[in-house]
């Protein structure tokens, strides 16, 4: 595995508690990002701009996104992990992908 993938926080919390088929399509895509790095493309992988990029899970129980970055070297860092209920990414949840992307920054 070239790639290496840390949670942010309580972030593998999160994705414990999400619905198990959106649980197991997310960690699945995960495993490719370790293998092929983040830029798995549509649908899977979406930039958002100002550092933040979006992997996306789709099941019969909804729909499941992740918030993540890049950091030195061949690091991702998943900062945020939901289950998505309308069109667009909640700006809730978006402020908080951007204010933990801020800390994993720092230090």
């Amino acid at each position: 595995m070239d790639w290496e993938i840390e949670f942010y926080g309580k972030v593998g919390e999160e994705l414990a508690g999400m619905p198990p088929k959106i649980q197991a399509r997310m960690i699945r895509l995960m495993e490719l990002m370790e293998k092929h790095g983040a830029n798995l493309g549509e649908p899977h992988t979406k930039p958002l701009g100002e550092e933040l990029f979006e992997i996306r899970a789709k099941a019969k129980e909804g729909i499941g996104r992740g918030t993540f970055c890049y950091m030195q070297g061949k690091r991702i860092i998943v900062l945020h992990i939901f289950v998505k209920k309308g069109q667009k990414i909640p700006k809730k949840d978006l402020a908080l992908a951007k204010e933990r992307l801020k800390e994993v920054k720092k230090s």
